[in-house]
């Protein structure tokens, strides 16, 4: 079995199956490794052999940014996902910080770096004729280059930085291998598949869960240069795909647009990723005619759960050994959750705690030129994610938002998450962020901003109507603002940003509502 991604790849490079496919324009593998070894040795030939060869690459999903991760492979080079939305002094730091000795761009994110202080990075315009002339001499041949181990780090790969600066991660061989053989053993890959990627290829949801499993299976990977709901079931037709990966909203997103009679007429069969609601899973699967499986796992890789046949509602699976939910304050494991008979967790203060992997790092091997984000990863010989949640009597993990989810009203303690998925209960609701403001006098005010699906209404009287049908809905939870938003501010990788929300409170052009102090009646207040 291969241990390397430069293994998979020259595994491939005498293949005349479909490799890559863009819009109208289709390469076989063979012409596509041949084409990223080209890149590999004029990349070599550029290297300071004094520093590593880190090449950093800001584009979205083009064929040249998928070449540059192949190149990375062939020649055994350090590939360093930049994102493309970053601006600004943020996106400089992110090519500091990953250390990267050559940057490849194209023309329309050329003009983001002018004037930035990129470490001394040497700029590469992938549009540009040079670039394409020395690409076109080199030799297409994989064989010659240094040798990858499969602890190597294949790229580096930033966090998506919901709640704070992103942090680059190492990424190893290994890692991508062990998901990519994983998925495409899972769901049957093979030279007959194409693996549709609409997520970005800087991202590890992308690496993972689309580019790994089409190497392992042979498959074809289509490539969207980026996520559109209108164009998903389109795209999904032209190209054929039997295969799909998502992280964050993209379901709902697609789910908010209106229903079609021939929704189900398409090669779609499996659609892999995390983060989708339960309801825009089953939504999903049945207006599409395929299967939507969803699981959970953090771009370092450390917690990994996943769902089983038996996972009840709200939850997002069972656990890998040794991960668990501990209280950070005594660095104990939190007792399992009580649920009454309406289904509401009775014992939210004491079962909520961090999601830890007890065994130390699992698959995390720390964050490149960070020392201290990767201890504080790893405090105590253990790896703390971040991630609020809490464990049932059968050992089934419920997600209760970041750590900075939890959330204190009137003197009880709240979790986000499961709020959250009790307003996506109403069928007009497409998107609910809960999050705090600062209540005047002490603690927090419980705040829901709302994305309604397309052409859906909702009025302060529907949703108190709806809310009090709730058995399983605290009083305390009861939002004290709701705002009424057409989109919510996102990461690349469709993750809600709650700080830019926080930020706002009530600041905002959007509707807000009201609830009154010690009632359950809303009042449009902006």
């Amino acid at each position: 079995m291969p241990e390397t991604v430069q293994q998979l790849v020259r595994a491939l490079a005498d293949s005349a199956a479909a490799g890559l496919a863009f819009g109208d324009e289709r390469w076989t593998w063979a012409e596509t490794v041949g084409d990223a070894a080209a890149r590999a040795r004029v990349l070599r030939s550029w290297a300071d052999p004094e520093r590593p060869l880190h090449v950093g690459v800001l584009m979205e999903n083009t064929p040249e940014m998928l070449r540059a991760l192949l190149a990375g492979a062939v020649g055994g080079h350090v590939t360093a996902g930049i994102n493309a939305t970053r601006r600004g002094a943020a996106l400089a730091a992110d090519v500091r910080r990953a250390d990267c000795q050559v940057l490849l761009t194209d023309a329309e994110h050329l003009p983001l770096l002018d004037r930035l202080d990129l470490g001394g990075a040497r700029v590469v315009d992938t549009d540009g004729a040079e670039w394409a002339s020395l690409v076109g001499a080199a030799s297409r041949g994989v064989d010659g280059f240094p040798e990858a181990g499969a602890m190597d780090t294949f790229m580096l790969i930033f966090t998506s930085g919901t709640s704070g600066d992103p942090k680059a991660v190492q990424v190893s061989n290994f890692m991508v291998v062990m998901a990519g053989s994983v998925l495409a053993e899972k769901y049957a890959l093979t030279p007959a598949d194409v693996c549709y990627c609409a997520m970005p290829l800087f991202h590890s949801n992308a690496v993972m869960s689309s580019f790994a499993p089409a190497l392992c299976g042979g498959a074809t990977i289509a490539l969207a240069r980026k996520f559109s709901a209108t164009r998903f079931l389109p795209d999904i037709r032209a190209y054929g795909a039997t295969y799909m990966n998502y992280v964050g909203k993209p379901l709902a997103y697609v789910l908010a647009t209106p229903e079609q009679p021939d929704d189900a007429d398409n090669p779609l069969r499996v659609a892999f990723g995390n983060e989708a609601s339960d309801r825009d899973i089953a939504e999903f699967g049945r207006r599409f005619g395929c299967t939507v499986w969803d699981g959970f796992g953090s771009t370092e890789t450390a917690v990994i759960i996943t769902r089983t046949d038996d996972t009840p509602p709200g939850s997002i699976g069972q656990p890998f050994d040794g991960v668990a939910v501990y209280d950070r304050a005594t660095r104990t494991e939190c007792p399992r959750a009580a649920f009454d008979a309406s289904g509401a967790v009775t014992n939210l203060e004491e079962c909520v705690g961090e999601l830890v992997n007890t065994t130390g790092a699992g698959f995390f091997s720390g964050y490149y030129n960070d020392e201290a984000a990767t201890a504080a990863r790893l405090d105590g010989g253990m790896y703390w994610s971040g991630d609020l949640g809490y464990r049932d009597e059968a050992g089934f993990v419920y997600l209760a938002g970041r750590t900075d989810d939890w959330l204190r009203v009137d003197g009880e303690n709240l979790a986000a998450a499961p709020v959250e998925a009790l307003l996506l209960r109403h069928p007009a609701i497409s998107q609910a962020c809960v999050y705090a403001v600062p209540d005047p006098r002490v603690g927090d005010q419980l705040m829901a901003t709302l994305v309604l699906r397309d052409d859906a209404k909702l009025e302060p009287a529907d949703l108190e109507a709806f809310l009090a049908e709730q058995p399983d809905l605290s009083p305390k939870a009861w939002p004290r603002y709701v705002r009424l938003a057409t989109e919510v501010p996102t990461t690349a990788t469709n993750k809600v940003i709650k700080r830019a929300l926080r930020a706002e409170g009530l600041d905002t052009a959007d509707p807000v509502w009201e609830r009154e102090e010690r009632g359950r009646a809303y009042d449009v207040l902006v």
